[in-house]
């Protein structure tokens, strides 16, 4: 269909109409009542102009008819016969004025050609072209239309498969500007929103059988179930025969404009494939004066073409472009800058009783907890569901990565949520800490009870003998050393932490430099008993108190150095592998640390060679070879001590050090004291001056 429109004076004979079914030899195979059609509605639109008094006044408008037939060829014929003046009536070509505007064509391809070929001469307005192609004013600078452009539909159906939640579609185009632009700029669109187009396929009326076969074994093979139909109602008609004819259901189709409102396919035989088509239909309304102009046709009327005055023919697109008015239906009309109208749509919903949304994803959306992984050679909207790794989350379905907990913080077992880590440290609730608190308090409880056993005995010979002074300061410090794993158990804090490995330091090495005053008390007496030796009178308690203090201050001074320079302090260890935050005691300085450890382990040795020494001295009255059995305990213990240190984590890290702790400690108590206590309080009978010396007389002589 192509219309010529002409300005006239309203005083003249304005009245003239030349209507043509074939220009200039172009045939037509049958009648076309759509032609027709529309040729009445353009005619009734254009007296509907002429006789409002407000849109232009004194002025009527003119109009010549051509129907193209569909064919390109023929659109093309009749285009330039208008802007050559080769009109079908010599009346009409006497009195036609140069043509203001052209309507054509139905079909965007058609309104290509006739945008282009009339450009130069005219305006061409179509009524039904949507191509988003022909919003270039670059190329159809002239070019106005009366319907949306396919952009907006284009946008809008996009909205629509993000609105259901589609991320896995097709889509089938017709082979035409129509077809191809629209579906270009829908797949635009939808990319925006992470939508895939598992195949885009093409179909026409022109097609032979075969390819339509083709398409429609894609949409069998494919997985999706949701496709887009963007192509005229006769374009779709051969396709929508073979889905029907195959049996093929469960598709939601996507429908545009052209054919979501055509009577030939929403047909009673088609629901059962198309059933639920669901897209978006121009608007429409009732025209009341049309029933009646129609009715009145007078097919014998003729009416004749009028001229116009000169100035109307310099007025072509400035006057359209400044078209702004509000109709007889209470729309707004006008054009934008592109020649387009405000764009206006009804959805339309093929849609059964008690019908659902169909699924048409290519892989489902990933729940909370766990994230999209890449399928290799596929589109994005294939992917595989992978839970998150420990530590990390995701919160939200369809996660394309997992977000890592902060550091305080592990992921639950959903991994959709960060929840705090545990907090771990040894506890006097722990199971583990209540028990090393019982043994602590025993041996406390035994040092305490060695000490009122030696005090209410201390007259006795076996205490004198064993030098009783040494032996009360050395229960005194293991007294100290039961008490020191209470300082390591419970949270870390800052004078917790200094205290625990400072006072075990002090202690131990008090403890140990008792043990090495009493060791050399008994090699200084097995060597008086040698001639002209006079050691036993030289070594005497006053030498015996400043080997003690002198071995201990060493001692005092290095954790009085750590204590300055670089003091333990209380530490959190985190640990991303791992869900808890464990609470120690970080020793500030390393090497201030293993000094102290280390000079208990320099007295420990020289007191296991002098007791070593002394092994073969007299049983009643030596006790060089209970020292030496302790010392070996302790130096055993504290030997392996450093490594289990080292690779015991967390909390067990404490818990070996106090083990080391008690073992040493009770080690001692048990070796030196335990047989004097034996005999003090089961055996007394043999707790005399001659029971205790007399191996000792027995070896001076």
């Amino acid at each position: 269909m192509l219309g010529a429109i002409f300005p006239l004076f309203r005083n003249e004979e304005s009245h003239s109409i030349a209507f043509q079914k074939e220009p200039h030899g172009g045939k037509c195979s049958g009648f076309d009542l759509r032609a027709y059609r529309w040729a009445q509605v353009i005619m009734f639109t254009i007296k509907e102009i002429n006789e409002d008094q407000n849109l232009l006044p004194n002025i009527s408008l003119g109009y010549a008819i051509f129907d193209s037939c569909g064919s390109p060829t023929n659109l093309l014929r009749a285009a330039l016969a208008l802007v050559s003046g080769q009109e079908e009536t010599k009346s009409a070509a006497e009195c036609r004025p140069p043509i203001s505007a052209v309507i054509a064509a139905a079909g965007s391809s058609r309104s290509v050609i006739a945008a282009g070929t009339l450009g130069p001469f005219g305006v061409p307005v179509s009524y039904f072209s949507t191509c988003a192609c022909l919003s270039n004013k670059i190329k159809y600078p002239t070019f106005f239309r009366t319907i949306p452009s396919d952009y907006h539909q284009a946008k809008a159906l996009a909205f629509l498969v993000k609105r259901f939640g589609w991320s896995w579609i097709g889509a089938i185009q017709a082979d035409n500007d129509y077809g191809r632009n629209g579906v270009l700029s829908f797949t635009e669109e939808v990319k925006k929103f992470g939508v895939c187009i598992a195949f885009i396929k093409t179909v026409s009326r022109h097609y032979p059988r075969s390819k339509t076969l083709e398409v429609v074994e894609t949409i069998k093979q494919s997985t999706v179930r949701v496709i887009l139909a963007f192509l005229p109602e006769g374009d779709l008609y051969p396709l929508m025969q073979e889905v029907v004819m195959q049996n093929i259901s469960g598709i939601q189709w996507i429908a545009s404009e052209a054919w979501i409102t055509a009577a030939k396919a929403s047909t009673i035989a088609n629901f059962h494939s198309y059933g639920g088509a669901i897209g978006f239909a121009t608007r429409k309304m009732a025209m009341p004066k049309l029933r009646d102009f129609l009715v009145n046709i007078n097919p014998l009327a003729v009416q004749r073409d009028s001229f116009v005055r000169d100035f109307w023919e310099t007025i072509v697109s400035d006057r359209l472009k400044s078209v702004n008015f509000v109709n007889s239906y209470g729309e707004a009309v006008f054009f934008d800058e592109n020649g387009d109208p405000p764009a206006s749509y009804d959805i339309i919903n093929w849609q059964l009783r008690n019908g659902e949304i169909p699924k048409a994803v290519c892989s489902a959306i990933c729940p909370s907890g766990s994230r999209k992984a890449q399928i290799k050679g596929k589109p994005i909207c294939c992917f595989d569901c992978i839970p998150c790794a420990d530590g990390t989350i995701a919160n939200t379905t369809g996660a394309t990565d997992c977000i890592p907990c902060p550091l305080e913080y592990w992921s639950n077992k959903a991994k959709d949520q960060c929840i705090p880590k545990d907090i771990e440290f040894l506890s006097y609730h722990d199971g583990m800490g209540i028990a090393l608190t019982v043994v602590s308090l025993s041996g406390v409880c035994l040092a305490f009870a060695t000490i009122v056993v030696f005090f209410n005995f201390k007259n006795t010979p076996i205490v004198k003998a064993n030098n009783s002074e040494l032996s009360f300061l050395l229960l005194f410090s293991l007294l100290l050393c039961f008490l020191c794993p209470l300082t390591f158990i419970g949270e870390p804090t800052v004078w917790s932490c200094m205290l625990r490995h400072t006072v075990f330091g002090i202690t131990f090495a008090l403890c140990i430099s008792c043990v090495l005053g009493k060791t050399i008390v008994v090699v200084t007496a097995f060597r008086a008993t040698l001639p002209n030796n006079n050691m036993a009178r030289k070594f005497g308690p006053m030498q015996q108190r400043i080997i003690v203090c002198s071995c201990t201050t060493v001692q005092i001074f290095i954790c009085l150095l750590w204590l300055t320079l670089n003091p333990p302090f209380p530490d959190r260890t985190f640990k991303q592998s791992d869900k808890t935050i464990i609470l120690e005691c970080n020793t500030g300085s390393e090497m201030a640390f293993y000094a102290v450890l280390g000079y208990i382990g320099i007295l420990s040795a020289v007191c296991l060679f002098l007791a070593f020494l002394a092994r073969k001295l007299p049983d009643n009255f030596n006790e060089a070879k209970f020292i030496s059995f302790s010392m070996l305990i302790f130096c055993a213990v504290w030997l392996t001590f450093i490594p289990a240190y080292v690779s015991s984590p967390g909390k067990y890290t404490v818990a070996v050090e106090i083990f080391a702790i008690l073992s040493s400690a009770f080690g001692l108590l048990f070796c030196i004291f335990a047989p004097k206590c034996y005999i003090i309080l089961m055996k007394p009978e043999k707790n005399t001056k001659n029971n205790v010396m007399g191996k000792f007389i027995k070896k001076r002589k």
